[in-house]
């Protein structure tokens, strides 16, 4: 099949008017205030559990007008809903995007703060942002409190646990988190607050044996492995007619450019770059640069941000998946590809492993990755091998139940009590 028959393939959006962060307050189809009933159960023998998840609204609630997604996002939007459905009473604080208080979603009682944008610069570290939060945590009131990704609320909330005898969790989200000076975190003051909130939550809970490592490392403290779950879409799946797929937020660590050079010296089979940048000036000025260089590609289409559900229809019209980052903690996509039968390409290593061999193809440098690509797009014997160990890899350690098991006994361990 042409390049040019693929891409009439394509489903149908407009994402490249979204780039540019905004707030609006939609309107929000099937979420019900807080006097609605929860669906959630409480037994008294399990812990009522606190996601402090801020921008994980949007994904939750299959938005399209808010342009926030997250590899964070994703794994806490798939754990909260299937930890209520077996019988925990489970909350979330977010950011206000316009949602009613205590609005109730899938089984979850979603808590507000600020908004995003709220209060004035320099001084809004402390009002609304500090104030709100520490009001938020004590109004949920719950057994358990956990969150994800690296950020200052990290510390915030093993403060608050530990002033009323609650329990916090932190889990990991990237390689550099548990490196000091390299977190993904803008400011040195936010680095250091933040670790002293890992050194201070209860527990600690990693992605891969690479992040406890640096962990017990850096901070002298176990964590428990958890490997990150996805739960596919009915009817997901590979084609093998499709084209290559790269998909995150487009920031220097993902190297973007990475992509558009292996797409350059690969002309004859077509490339679809999914994601768009973060709302800092310099992330938006490097998305237009790359943007100019994809427009000179023609096998290459970059269709800019996209809501969760609107990507996750992209997959289903892959053959091939490329991940270019510098660094990672366990990349939702692998898992959206896997989950499909999608051989995967990728710089990073997360571990993965298969009768002791990597589950795909580990590169690099651009040649080589170009090379990996050539085959699996032209070679179907190899494609179907490459696909049926990443479908048989996903079934074995990345489904929701696998995973939630492992939650409920950390959630169980922590709080001192026992799973029915």
């Amino acid at each position: 099949m042409s390049i040019s028959a693929t891409f009439e393939r394509l489903p149908v959006h407009s994402p490249l008017e979204s780039f540019e962060r905004t707030s609006p307050a939609p309107a929000f189809a099937g979420v019900t205030g807080g006097d609605a009933a929860s669906g959630v159960t409480s037994n008294g023998k399990k812990p009522h559990v606190c996601f402090l998840a801020p921008t994980t609204w949007p994904v939750l609630t299959g938005s399209s007008d808010i342009n926030v997604v997250g590899g964070a996002e994703v794994q806490q939007s798939m754990i909260m809903p299937a930890l209520a459905k077996r019988g925990y009473k489970v909350s979330m604080i977010s950011l206000d995007y316009g949602q009613p208080d205590r609005a109730e979603v899938q089984g979850i009682t979603v808590h507000k703060m600020y908004k995003p944008d709220e209060g004035i610069p320099v001084l809004r570290f402390l009002h609304p942002r500090l104030t709100s939060l520490w009001s938020a945590l004590k109004r949920v009131d719950a057994d358990v409190y956990y969150q994800r990704t690296a950020a200052i609320n990290t510390a915030v909330m093993a403060e608050f646990c530990h002033r009323h005898g609650k329990k916090s969790i932190y889990a990991g989200a990237s390689d550099v988190d548990f490196l000091p000076g390299e977190e993904d975190i803008r400011y040195a003051r936010d680095r250091r607050i933040f670790q002293h909130g890992v050194r201070r939550v209860d527990k600690v809970i990693t992605q891969n044996a690479a992040q406890r490592q640096t962990l017990l490392d850096n901070y002298g403290r176990d964590s428990t492995v958890i490997q990150s779950c996805y739960v596919p879409r009915p009817g997901a799946k590979a084609d093998r007619a499709g084209y290559v797929l790269w998909v995150a937020s487009v920031r220097p660590s993902k190297r973007v450019e990475l992509m558009l050079e292996i797409a350059r010296r690969l002309p004859d089979h077509p490339f679809v770059i999914i994601g768009g940048p973060d709302a800092g000036r310099k992330d938006i000025e490097y998305f237009e640069s790359l943007r100019a260089v994809a427009a000179t590609l023609p096998n290459v289409k970059m269709l800019g941000f996209m809501p969760f559900a609107q990507a996750e229809e992209y997959f289903n019209g892959a053959r091939v998946f490329v991940n270019t980052s510098l660094y990672e903690g366990f990349p939702n996509t692998f898992m959206q590809a896997w989950a499909r039968g999608i051989p995967s390409v990728g710089f990073v290593d997360t571990g993965s492993r298969r009768d002791g061999q990597p589950v795909y193809d580990i590169v690099n440098d651009v040649s080589d990755a170009s090379a990996k690509v050539e085959r699996l797009m032209r070679d179907d014997i190899l494609w179907q091998q490459a696909s049926n160990r990443v479908a048989a890899h996903f079934r074995d350690c990345h489904s929701i139940d696998a995973v939630i098991d492992r939650y409920e006994h950390e959630l169980a361990t922590c709080s001192g009590g026992g799973t029915r």
